[in-house]
């Protein structure tokens, strides 16, 4: 186990993000969020920054773009004990992300409105979110992924019970999850196009 210093926060769903954010804080991780998240942290006091900050680049094309950069998902994949990762993210001045706290909104919220458009569920897709989600539980050996607002408490009495740091088996659970929740997510999508006609502008 290595301690955490790093964690992005972006969740649509943020039942109990302010107490894991405040745990964080109390091992002085660097929490970096994107707008919607940061401004419940901030509004509760909690010490973080904006997703644009860490990268230096903004928000753009309406949202669409935000945390597709390179600093966010390098920083997530990297290996740790990879000599060639570390001299690469050295040579390019790049941080590692230990942890990334997100969920999507529903997709069910979106396509389970009467008379909804194939075109309004599209604008609504998670892109980064989903995105992170992915690269954080691919690299499970040596990231904290959490998908599920009910798990934060575990999470919390683990970070607790080791320092700081988050055990292999509840890394590895976490990405199990986060992985399903990504399948559940695209499968709707999926089984949403499939019921609805071509639609052309």
């Amino acid at each position: 186990m290595s301690k955490i210093q790093r964690a992005v926060l972006s969740c649509y769903d943020k039942t109990g993000i302010v107490e894991l954010a405040q745990v964080l804080r109390e091992y002085d991780v660097e929490i970096i969020s994107t707008s919607g998240t940061l401004r419940e942290l901030q509004q509760a006091g909690i010490e973080a920054i904006s997703v644009a900050e860490f990268t230096g680049v903004p928000e753009m094309l309406d949202g669409r773009v935000k945390s597709l950069d390179t600093k966010v998902h390098a920083g997530l994949l990297g290996i740790r004990d990879d000599k060639v990762h570390c001299e690469q993210m050295q040579a390019q001045g790049l941080q590692w992300v230990d942890m990334f706290v997100g969920n999507p909104r529903p997709v069910h919220d979106v396509i389970g409105r009467p008379g909804v458009k194939v075109d309004e569920v599209m604008a609504q897709i998670d892109i980064g979110g989903i995105a992170m989600l992915r690269s954080a539980a691919k690299n499970f050996r040596y990231v904290t992924v959490a998908s599920n607002p009910e798990k934060y408490p575990t999470l919390i009495h683990d970070l607790r019970a080791h320092e700081g740091e988050v055990s292999f088996a509840m890394r590895y659970v976490l990405a199990q999850e986060a992985f399903a929740s990504i399948a559940q997510y695209d499968t709707a999508l999926a089984e949403f196009l499939a019921s609805h006609a071509p639609e052309e502008q």
